[in-house]
């Protein structure tokens, strides 16, 4: 047995995840402008990380020190601020070599001192009638509660104004909820060039016109900063108090909630930095971070593409199944056999079709569906108030507390009720994350249910970008289930039982953990013993010693873990026989997926759940399993094309290295096309299938 550490910290291997994302925009193999965009994922990745790890990393500490503690979460805190100040040095020398990459192909992203006379006249013009609405600057001084109303969604320009000896501080925040972040500028004729700006540099290059006629200075100096809040949030549970008034409550306690990151310009002087830290309250364990001249690095996610087509992705069209389009209507088409769709391979329109067709579909009754992230304009939402306006019975599942998307489910929420929807908020502390739609329609004299179940989220927007599963089934055994799984969310105090479905929390522990020890002891019998999983997050110890359990008895286990991971492999004498693999692309892996060998008769679920504590006992989550032989055999290959990744899948170990696969003398795989080309091919084999019955009948 060996005394190495068992479990790898989930903050670290967090980092380690980012980390990869930082390796894509650093592959010169990725189109420039996905480079740039990967830069703003790699942002928006540590804000997150910031709210929600560091933040509860810092209340560990607080609670430890109150209660006498040991040091251990001071110590990895050292850690993770160590590992951050290496990842942003990489960060910006990674964007200044991007910049040039992008001069040479006659793209510049200038700064407002590298302007020609034209293009500051056309700046002051458009400064003026667009921008200057939106600038409404706040002037700090020792009365002021910063806390109050700053925002850490946004990037700021701390202003510095002096006037002799004397300075004055104001700050302004980049309106870039109003206004594009990127601006071209107009080029002189006959010139190749394509110049951008940030909205950031423009307010810069305006601050006389912002200032100037109502204050006296000598001078004027703009530095960036950026503050991250905590994301958690204390909820009153008084009884009268209804969820949503709650959540709305939690909303505005985030805005005014601590903070726990403060960015700031490298060359930003001394004394406003002492003037900011104190505003905000920054204490000892937050992290203040020197960075550099832009913050809110998201908004690259969405950088413009201003050049040639090759500088980006070469768009993949999404494929159309044939079981669908070659069927008189959804129900039709789902009646004839189980349909499985891979998004964003496939199209999400199936899905979206499939909802459209029930809200007006004299034969169906009533839908049931629970939401947890939904697009801005959904198609799925509009679908279930046309489906109310037409007399069905429409149930949604409303999860208000589905983070940083808040704010849009209460508003969804009145919504949904206003348009006479039965809408259901779950239970206070027990998240919804399962991803159901159950259908109830009359044909002839008996009820027929029709059952979505996935692993991602009704949301039009992000089906184009995850990889998500989604199977689409009348199988009566499995739609009995849905209907009691909605049941439980409106009653989780009764009891009921699961035969089918793995559901959260009602029995997912019991059930992974009697499926491990199955293949546990047929390892011991030496019969075939496997277990293939495929989860964004592998973090809990049950689950975790229990994979160690069968490594030790012999099971192959093969993982692939997009983000944390505090299993190690390849540990002696404990996981010898796991290997995990990550996987970071064009497209974000987001299913969740296991395979249980079972003696060469492996059982096949898909599901809602990450294997980590909160999804598997503090959730409602739903694990299906796929009965249908050739949908087994589809996920069998798509997880094994998978494990022949030579592009882009990067080894997961205790040293967190991220070292891709070795290529050796093997052909280049990369994953995500050679899955598109599988699913296209299976979809042209459906049709010539059915075009060669056809025409024996």
């Amino acid at each position: 047995m060996s005394n190495e550490p068992l479990y790898i910290d989930k903050e670290l291997s967090w980092l380690s995840f980012n980390e990869r994302v930082l390796q894509e925009a650093a592959d010169k193999s990725v189109p420039l402008i996905e480079r740039v965009r990967f830069l703003g994922i790699y942002s928006s990745n540590t804000d997150e990380f910031y709210k929600v790890r560091f933040a509860d990393i810092k209340r560990r500490i607080i609670i430890d020190e109150e209660q006498g503690r040991n040091e251990e979460a001071k110590h990895l805190l050292s850690k993770i601020q160590s590992r951050v100040l290496k990842l942003n040095q990489d960060f910006d020398t990674l964007y200044n070599e991007i910049l040039l990459e992008m001069a040479r192909r006659h793209i510049f992203l200038v700064n407002e001192q590298q302007l020609d006379d034209h293009q500051q006249q056309w700046l002051r013009k458009h400064f003026r009638n667009t921008i200057l609405p939106h600038i409404n600057p706040i002037l700090l001084n020792d009365d002021i509660e910063l806390l109050q109303f700053l925002k850490d969604e946004y990037s700021y320009l701390a202003i510095e104004m002096q006037q002799g000896d004397s300075k004055r501080y104001a700050l302004i925040e980049i309106p870039t909820d109003q206004l594009p972040r990127f601006i071209q500028l107009p080029e002189a004729k006959g010139k190749r060039r394509k110049t951008l700006i940030l909205l950031d540099n423009i307010i810069r290059f305006c601050l006389d016109d912002i200032f100037s006629g109502f204050f006296e200075y000598d001078s004027l100096a703009a530095y960036s900063m950026k503050m991250t809040r905590d994301a958690e949030y204390d909820l009153s549970l008084e009884v009268e108090h209804s969820l949503l008034e709650q959540m709305s409550e939690g909303l505005n306690q985030r805005l005014t909630a601590m903070p726990v990151r403060f960015v700031y310009q490298r060359d930003m002087p001394s004394d406003m930095i002492d003037v900011l830290c104190s505003l905000l309250k920054v204490s000892n364990y937050d992290s203040i971070i020197p960075g550099g001249r832009y913050h809110n690095f998201v908004d690259f996610i969405g950088f413009p593409n201003v050049g040639r087509n090759y500088l980006e992705n070469k768009p993949l069209p999404p494929i159309n199944s044939y079981q669908f389009i070659s069927a008189r209507n959804a129900f039709e088409a789902i009646k004839a056999q189980d349909i499985l769709l891979y998004y964003p391979y496939h199209t999400f329109n199936h899905m979206t079709e499939l909802v459209r067709q029930a809200a007006y579909d004299p034969k169906v009754r009533s839908i049931k569906i629970n939401i947890y992230r939904v697009a801005k304009k959904s198609r799925i939402i509009e679908s279930m108030i046309d489906a109310a306006n037409n007399g069905k019975s429409v149930t949604v599942v409303v999860e208000l507390q589905a983070r940083f998307d808040e704010e849009a489910n209460i508003e969804w929420a009145r919504r949904l009720t206003d348009a006479g929807v039965y809408v259901v908020f779950g239970v206070p502390g027990l998240k919804i994350h399962s991803k159901l739609c159950l259908i109830t329609r009359r044909e002839g004299d008996e009820l027929v249910r029709y059952a979505h179940l996935g692993t991602g989220n009704f949301h039009e927007k992000t089906a184009r970008i995850y990889t998500d599963f989604s199977l689409m089934t009348c199988n009566k055994a499995i739609t009995d289930e849905v209907r009691m799984v909605f049941n439980y969310i409106q009653n989780p105090y009764r009891p009921v039982k699961f035969k089918e479905l793995i559901v959260s929390p009602r029995n997912s522990r019991s059930r992974l953990y009697d499926l491990i020890d199955r293949e546990i002891a047929h390892a011991k019998q030496k019969l075939p013993a496997g277990i293939t999983l495929k989860v964004n997050n592998l973090v809990d110890k049950g689950l975790i010693n229990l994979l160690y359990q069968a490594s030790s008895a012999g099971v192959t286990i093969k993982l692939i873990v997009r983000g944390m991971c505090t299993l190690i492999p390849g540990i002696k004498g404990i996981s010898e026989n796991i290997t995990a693999i990550s996987i970071v692309d064009r497209f974000l892996e987001h299913p969740r997926v296991v395979v249980f060998e079972n003696n060469g008769d492996p059982d096949v679920y898909i599901s809602s759940a990450d294997w980590m504590t909160r999804n598997i006992d503090n959730r409602i989550e739903v694990g299906c399993p796929i009965h249908d032989p050739t949908l087994k055999k589809k996920i069998i290959d798509i997880l094994n094309i998978q494990f022949s990744d030579t592009v882009k899948a990067r080894i997961i170990d205790k040293k967190m290295t991220n070292e891709y696969v070795p290529r050796g003398n093997k052909r280049k795989i990369r994953s995500q096309i050679a899955i598109y080309d599988y699913l296209k091919h299976s979809e042209k084999q459906l049709k010539k299938q059915a075009e060669k019955s056809e025409k024996s009948e």
